[in-house]
C-alpha cells in the first residue's frame, strides 16, 4: 500500500477537509507527443499508400499497358507530398521527430526524381522499368520503417507510438542546423547536380553539336569532306539566339557554296497561326532566327518540306503550340493545353514528321546538288544534326574540321562579336 502523503503540521485536523486532493502528475508535453505521433503515423501511412498505388500502377503499365490508376495515384501522391513537407518542416522546430526514420520518407520523392535523371538521359526507352523499380524501393522502404517503429509487423494504430518521441520540444541548435542545411547546403548541391545533368543531356542528345558551358550555349559547326574534294558543312542553328551569332554564321558563307535553307512551307494554309518564336526571343532578350539570319552569299536553295506531308495529329499539335507562342499563356491557351490529350504513339509520329521526314527530304536535296556543288552548307536546327551527320558519313564523307559559336551568352561579360570559341582540324584520321 502506498504511504499517505504527510500533512504539514500547521494545518489542523479540521482544516484537512478544505485541502484539495492531490492529482496525478502529468508531463506537459504528453498531449503534444500524442498529436505528433498521429501526424507522423499519417505521414508513414500515406507514404506506404503512395508506394502501393504507384507499384500497382507501374506494374499495370509495364506488363499490360494499362493506365487505370493514374488519377488515384496523382491524388495520393499529392497528399503524401504535402504531409511530408509538413513533417520535414517540423524537424526544424522539434527534435522529437526521429530523423533517422522520417528523413528517408520526406526526402524519398525528390531524391528519387533526381536519381532518375541519368536514366531518362541514357535509358529513356526503359524509363517505365526505372519507374517500377523506384516504386518497389519506396514500398520496401516503407515496410522497413513500419517494422522499425512497431518492433515488428503488428499493424497497430497509430503505428508511431508517443514513447518514441522523447526529447526537447524546441532547440535553437536544431533549428539553426536545419536552416543551415536547407539554405546553404542542399540548394547549391541540387543546382550543381542539375547543371551537370543538363550539360550531359545536351551533349548526349545532340551528339556533341550543342554544348552547355558556364559562359553560354555553344553550337559546333562540323565540316565533312570526301576524297573527291566535295565538302558538306553542318551548321546547327537555334530558333532564338544573339544577333551576333546569326550575323557571323551568315558572313562565314562562301560565295561559291550551295546553302540548303530550312523552313517548312504551308501552301494549303493548314496552320492556324504563323510559326514564330518572337515572344520567346523578346522575353529572353534575344533575337529570332527568322528575322536576324539573312544569308546573302552562295546559292540559296529551299530544302524543306511542306506542312501537308505531316500527319493530322502533328499539324493539330503544332497549331496548339504556335497558339501559345503567338498569344502567350492566356486563360484560353491554358485551358486548351489542359484539354489536350495526345493520341497513342503520338511521340513517335511527332519525331517522324518533324525530324525524319524532313531529314530524308534534305538528304535527297543534298545528293541532287552534290554533282554540281563543291561545298554544301546546311544551316538547320541542331536537332537535325545527329542523323544528318550519320547519313552523310555513310556516303563516304569524313569529319575534317570543327569550330564553335556561342549562341547565347550567360551574363554580360565578353564581346558579343567573339562568337568563335575554337577551330579544330581533324584530318584524314577521322
Amino acid at each position: 500500500m502506498p504511504e499517505e502523503p504527510a500533512i504539514p503540521p500547521w494545518i489542523t485536523h479540521a482544516q484537512t477537509d478544505r485541502v484539495p486532493p492531490l492529482l496525478p502528475t502529468a508531463r506537459p508535453s504528453a498531449l503534444g507527443r500524442q498529436v505528433l505521433a498521429i501526424l507522423l503515423s499519417l505521414c508513414l501511412a500515406l507514404f506506404l499508400a503512395d508506394a502501393v498505388v504507384s507499384l500497382v500502377d507501374d506494374s499495370l503499365i509495364l506488363f499490360f499497358g494499362l493506365h487505370w490508376l493514374a488519377p488515384i495515384r496523382g491524388v495520393v501522391f499529392l497528399l503524401a507530398i504535402l504531409l511530408a513537407l509538413v513533417v520535414y518542416g517540423g524537424m526544424g522546430f522539434t527534435p522529437m521527430i526521429p530523423k533517422r526514420l522520417f528523413l528517408p520518407i520526406t526526402l524519398f520523392s525528390p531524391l528519387a526524381a533526381l536519381a532518375a535523371i541519368p536514366f531518362v538521359i541514357f535509358c529513356y526507352s526503359r524509363i517505365q522499368q526505372v519507374a517500377w523499380t523506384i516504386s518497389l524501393c519506396q514500398f520496401l522502404l516503407g515496410l522497413c520503417i513500419l517494422r522499425r517503429v512497431q518492433g515488428g509487423f503488428k499493424f497497430r494504430w497509430p503505428p508511431v507510438a508517443a514513447r518514441l518521441l522523447e526529447g526537447r520540444r524546441f532547440s535553437w541548435l536544431n533549428l539553426g542546423a536545419f536552416v543551415f542545411v536547407n539554405v546553404l547546403v542542399l540548394p547549391p548541391a541540387a543546382i550543381v547536380y542539375l547543371w551537370f545533368c543538363t550539360t550531359v543531356a545536351v551533349d548526349h542528345f545532340s551528339e556533341g553539336f550543342v554544348a552547355l558551358r558556364p559562359g553560354g550555349l555553344t553550337m559546333q559547326v562540323r565540316t565533312y569532306v570526301r576524297n573527291d574534294g566535295k565538302a558538306i558543312e553542318l551548321i546547327p542553328m537555334s530558333h532564338v539566339g544573339e544577333s551576333a551569332f546569326y550575323q557571323m554564321v551568315a558572313e562565314s558563307f562562301q560565295t561559291n557554296a550551295t546553302v540548303m535553307l530550312e523552313g517548312v512551307t504551308d501552301d494549303r494554309g493548314l496552320l492556324t497561326n504563323k510559326i514564330t518564336y518572337q515572344r520567346m526571343a523578346s522575353s529572353l532578350g534575344l533575337t529570332e532566327q527568322a528575322e536576324e539570319f539573312q544569308p546573302s552569299r552562295g546559292e540559296l536553295v529551299h530544302a524543306d518540306v511542306d506542312i501537308e506531308v505531316f500527319g493530322t495529329n502533328t499539324i493539330g499539335f503544332l497549331n496548339l503550340i504556335m497558339l501559345v507562342h503567338a498569344k502567350g499563356m492566356s486563360p484560353e491557351t491554358v485551358l486548351k493545353l489542359m484539354q489536350y490529350t495526345p493520341p497513342p504513339q503520338f511521340e513517335q509520329q511527332l519525331l517522324k514528321d518533324l525530324l525524319q521526314k524532313r531529314n530524308r527530304h534534305l538528304l535527297g536535296e543534298i545528293q541532287a546538288r552534290l554533282p554540281e556543288s563543291e561545298r554544301i552548307l546546311v544551316p538547320w536546327g541542331a536537332a537535325h544534326m545527329p542523323e544528318l551527320a550519320r547519313e552523310i558519313q555513310k556516303t563516304g564523307f569524313r569529319l575534317d574540321q570543327t569550330r564553335e559559336y556561342t549562341v547565347i551568352r550567360f551574363g554580360s561579360a565578353g564581346n558579343k562579336r567573339e562568337g568563335i570559341s575554337h577551330l579544330k582540324n581533324h584530318g584524314k584520321s577521322q
